[in-house]
């Protein structure tokens, strides 16, 4: 039962989940702040529905990576080239693509519970989630959107969790959102750089591949200046508070993945330290956000 149990954390990539758990704390955070507003049922529920939803984008993406003959080729790292259950015959195909499903379709039933209390809003995120969910491997990836579509995901569970909570939406949490994106977007660009040649020789074009890895490395210093220039920018706006500016104690891992990267960005054995920094950057900045919110 536990190499079963452990089998599976590894097929819904657990260390990944952890993304959009920092946005659900985040939305949380911003609704007690903003409204005083706290309720553990709804809390729960809009955790568990997320984490479903998340898990689902993940074991498709490896159904849909194997079967186009992506995972095949590509080098896996601890960070990227999918999680290696279907080439390493752990798993069968059948079984990942069901359990995609199934944890989409538990995800649903959560929004659509969500749906009956708070209305329209939830449904407009929650049929946005559905449709890019199941298309993400399949179309979203290949022309380029996966950062895009990653930023959005995340700027919509912080603004989900906090319209669950307080039945409203305030330009705090759209301004929060586009924050956590960002930092979910920066990891999953800097994941794509080890899968460059396999992602193009199987027809999908990643922002990476369009950009190309020099000027793709450039970017991810643009997306932290942004990060942090938000953070900075949204104490005088009122959207964050003075306390959110101890997130910028990531400003050390930022810049040394930013260095790694533009160093490293053609040798896949030197991309671990530049993936390892950008994840840790992306979390400490994440949770510190959140907490500085609450104090």
């Amino acid at each position: 039962m536990y190499l079963v149990i452990r089998l599976w954390l590894r097929a819904i990539r657990i260390r990944f989940l952890f993304a959009s758990i920092v946005a659900v704390i985040n939305g949380l955070a911003l609704s007690f702040w903003k409204n005083a507003s706290f309720d553990i049922t709804y809390a729960l529920l809009t955790c568990g529905g997320v984490i479903c939803l998340h898990a689902s984008v993940d074991l498709l993406n490896d159904y849909w990576d194997y079967r186009r003959g992506i995972d095949k080729v590509t080098k896996r790292t601890k960070f990227s080239g999918g999680t290696g259950i279907l080439p390493e015959n752990l798993l069968k195909p059948k079984t990942v693509y069901c359990a995609g499903i199934l944890f989409l379709l538990l995800g649903t039933l959560i929004g659509i519970y969500f749906v009956t209390i708070r209305g329209i809003t939830i449904a407009v995120i929650l049929i946005f989630a559905i449709f890019s969910i199941y298309f993400y491997s399949i179309k979203i990836v290949n022309i380029g959107l996966g950062e895009l579509f990653v930023a959005i995901k995340s700027s919509m569970i912080v603004i989900g969790t906090f319209y669950v909570q307080t039945g409203s939406i305030d330009t705090a949490a759209l301004y929060v959102g586009i924050i956590i994106g960002t930092l979910s977007a920066s990891v999953l660009f800097v994941n794509s750089f080890p899968d460059y040649d396999a992602d193009r020789d199987n027809g999908r074009r990643t922002l990476v591949i369009i950009l190309g890895k020099k000027l793709g490395a450039k970017v991810l210093s643009l997306l932290v200046s942004l990060t942090y220039i938000m953070i900075a920018a949204g104490v005088l706006l009122g959207y964050t508070k003075l306390y959110s500016l101890i997130s910028l104690i990531s400003i050390p891992f930022a810049t040394r993945a930013i260095r790694y990267l533009d160093e490293n960005n053609e040798k896949f054995e030197n991309l671990i330290p530049a993936m390892t920094t950008t994840l840790l950057y992306s979390r400490i900045t994440g949770i510190l956000l959140a907490i500085g919110l609450l104090l």
